[in-house]
């Protein structure tokens, strides 16, 4: 869940399948519209217009951006997947999308909200609460979070589910994959339907609130005995596939701790780097969204409050023996054995462009280089970074399409980015190779 910003504002979900058709229809009319009337622009002007140039203004992008927020469910979340790790290869145009998409949700209005819980827990549902904020508290593209107290004391984080999102899944996702495809945004050659099956898979799990439920209390299982980390308890007698109850923990933003002292950054960019790691290699099992907003502070302890566990997926065996082999050569500066593992991996091809294949296994070798190099990893050097974007768009130049990886590879990419880019926020310095080593020994 993201919590709430400031332009977020309440706006009644579109439910029915019929209705949020219309909205996407209308939306790609009026894009095309839009389009068509600055081509005759262009050409009574005596120029030939692009299709691409026509479609990218300003105008059309707030207006695919807003539309897709107001929709919410898989309209926002097949964009977000689009820009998942496909890194500088896709427009900026496109990625700008996306990150609006990341960070806004609208919020349902009091009496629809009223309506979803009603349908949910019955008509005398209020009379169990001492108190329910009908303001929430956190909102995202599946639903939102209310603050409750219970009339036997219990305070809870009670998250609902935006109405008919989960009955729209998949005609949501094969319209806003047309839409996109209309767009003339996606580089030519690019493999658009994986990404459409998976948003509509993840969806369908995100959208299972029993479902979560479970990912929740496995967590908290396992962290258990970890005073680094706290988990909120499930509340079953509260919960339907619809609705998660939980409990409410006071926390502040992980990213407000960017002016605690040194200490304390790094303490808690390492607990969740430790945790990311434990997951991969001791679990299997991740997860996968790195959304700041899953991460808070407790108030009283300090400790990492770990939120939303929809986006909790198993990992392939194969493929995490595969990244503990690529790392360990990393590690031992082993160039045919880090080839050998990234190209099992999928990152590169035998058979792809040789300028290609070069340019990305540079890119591979810059991470291993700054792992390697002596002294604590510095998150906020942006060398690396710099570096990497240079060979990402020279790759688009030259006319390199991103590879169709397994799935569980750009979740585990989107973790690594989303975590790396939390320990540069808060200005950490961790040893980190150090921190590896143990999971790479005897690979």
């Amino acid at each position: 869940m993201t919590d709430r910003p400031s332009q977020a504002r309440a706006l009644p979900v579109p439910s029915g399948r019929i209705a949020r058709f219309a909205r996407l229809g209308s939306m790609a009319g009026g894009i095309a519209g839009n389009a068509a009337l600055g081509g005759l622009r262009e050409l009574g002007r005596g120029s030939r217009p692009e299709w691409r140039n026509l479609v990218i203004t300003p105008a059309n992008l707030r207006r695919l951006t807003e539309e897709l927020a107001h929709m919410r469910g898989a309209a926002m979340k097949v964009g977000q997947l689009l820009s998942m790790d496909t890194g500088e290869i896709l427009p900026p145009e496109l990625s700008g999308i996306m990150a609006r998409l990341r960070d806004d949700a609208h919020f349902m209005p009091p009496r629809q909200l009223k309506q979803v819980l009603t349908a949910e827990w019955g008509p005398d549902w209020l009379r169990g609460f001492e108190r329910f904020d009908v303001r929430p508290v956190a909102a995202a593209s599946i639903g939102q979070v209310h603050r409750a107290r219970l009339r036997d004391g219990r305070d809870l984080a009670i998250k609902v589910q935006y109405p008919g999102v989960a009955r729209s899944i998949d005609s949501d996702v094969a319209n806003v994959g047309a839409l996109v495809r209309l767009s003339g945004l996606l580089p030519k050659g690019f493999e658009l339907r994986p990404y459409l099956d998976e948003a509509r898979r993840q969806l369908h799990e995100e959208t299972d609130y029993a479902r979560e439920g479970t990912c929740l209390q496995d967590f908290r299982a396992r962290l258990a005995d970890d005073p680094r980390f706290v988990v909120p308890e499930f509340h079953p007698d509260w919960s339907t596939p619809q609705v998660l109850a939980m409990t409410f923990i006071e926390g502040h933003p992980v990213e407000s701790t960017a002016e605690a002292p040194p200490e304390t950054r790094n303490r808690i960019a390492g607990d969740l780097i430790g945790l990311m790691f434990r997951e991969l290699f001791e679990w299997g099992i991740m997860q996968s969204d790195p959304n700041f907003a899953n991460y808070r502070i407790e108030k009283d302890s300090g400790k990492v409050v770990l939120l939303d566990f929809g986006a909790t997926r198993p990992l392939d065996a194969g493929l995490i023996g595969a990244y503990r082999r690529l790392l360990s050569a990393g590690l031992r500066g082993d160039a045919p054995g880090i080839r050998q593992a990234a190209t099992e991996i999928g990152f590169l091809d035998p058979g792809g462009e040789p300028d290609h294949q070069a340019r990305i296994g540079r890119m591979i070798d810059m991470v291993f280089e700054a792992l390697n190099a002596p002294g604590e990893f510095d998150f906020t050097d942006s060398a690396m970074s710099q570096r990497m974007q240079a060979e990402g768009m020279a790759l688009a130049e030259a006319g390199y399409v991103p590879p169709l990886l397994p799935m569980d590879v750009l979740y585990l990419q989107r973790k690594f980015g989303g975590i790396l880019l939390l320990g540069s926020r808060l200005g950490a310095r961790l040893p980190l190779r150090e921190m590896l080593e143990p999971y790479v020994d005897g690979a």
